[in-house]
């Protein structure tokens, strides 16, 4: 792998903030991809699963984009491959030009005609658009490889599911003393489930978000005094997204914290 693809994808990953599913072969003779994406956000949608004999140059892989997505870059380079985007960003595709040159630098230069499209993957940056449903998984999206002839030499299918913006939790602030039942508030996707547990995974309270985007929920046991750790977990139809967490300090004698009443 190269280190030009390495730092493109650790980039946009970075960026997008966004989930990479492994995918499963649907069979021996197909292409797959998987990923899950936010509303809103770029995410990379990698393809792999070619099994078949070598193509040589001039051989195409295009992946039709899911319905009511675009895609919006093909990052692999400099590995014998040319990525290209059509107008509108409906497809994508990438083209096999042949075995990089030593110019390429010594990595590339180690790929070669025989292991053309197998034992790696391809990369599509797709974006989801804001009004995407969480949970929902897109349809429509497609891959086919042909050779230089343009005969179908493999086809598949891709699963590009809308992930879930990750919860806020707001309040308890960390490292202010707090009573044993303080009030924890945060923002999450309306409508979604939110549960917030400690360091042991236990469950301090649970509560569904709003339509304003605002949830707040009250331990409904003590908190025990001392250090701990908390995390608001959302899920929306099967997906889930966790928030940063925070360190707490619980004492007896610290007043309940978290602000008076709440509009919901």
């Amino acid at each position: 792998m190269s280190r030009s693809w390495k730092t493109t994808i650790l980039g946009l990953l970075a960026v997008a903030g966004v989930v990479i599913t492994p995918g499963t072969a649907y069979g021996d003779d197909d292409l797959w991809a998987a990923a899950t994406i936010e509303p809103g956000r770029e995410g990379i949608v990698e393809v792999g699963g070619y099994a078949g004999t070598p193509l040589g140059a001039g051989s195409v892989l295009t992946l039709t984009a899911p319905s009511t997505t675009t895609v919006t870059g093909t990052p692999l380079t400099g590995l014998g491959y040319r990525g290209s985007v059509t107008l509108g960003g409906s497809t994508a595709t990438y083209t096999y030009v042949g075995a990089p040159t030593a110019a390429d630098g010594p990595e590339e230069s180690t790929d070669s005609a025989p292991t053309a499209w197998k034992d790696r993957k391809y990369p599509f940056v797709l974006s989801v658009p804001a009004d995407a449903e969480p949970g929902t998984r897109l349809p429509d999206c497609a891959l086919v490889l042909r050779d230089a002839n343009g005969t179908v030499r493999q086809k598949g299918t891709c699963t590009v599911t809308v992930g879930l913006p990750a919860p806020t939790l707001s309040r308890p602030h960390s490292g202010v003393p707090l009573g044993t039942r303080p009030k924890m508030i945060g923002t999450a996707y309306p409508g979604a489930q939110v549960t917030v547990r400690d360091a042991h995974e236990e469950e301090v309270c649970a509560t569904t978000t709003a339509p304003s985007g605002v949830w707040w929920c009250v331990p409904s046991q003590p908190l025990p005094p001392g250090t701990g750790r908390l995390q608001a977990t959302a899920t929306l139809n099967g997906v889930s997204a966790a928030s940063e967490q925070i360190d707490i300090l619980v004492t007896d004698t610290a007043p309940d914290r978290g602000g008076g009443r709440l509009r919901r």
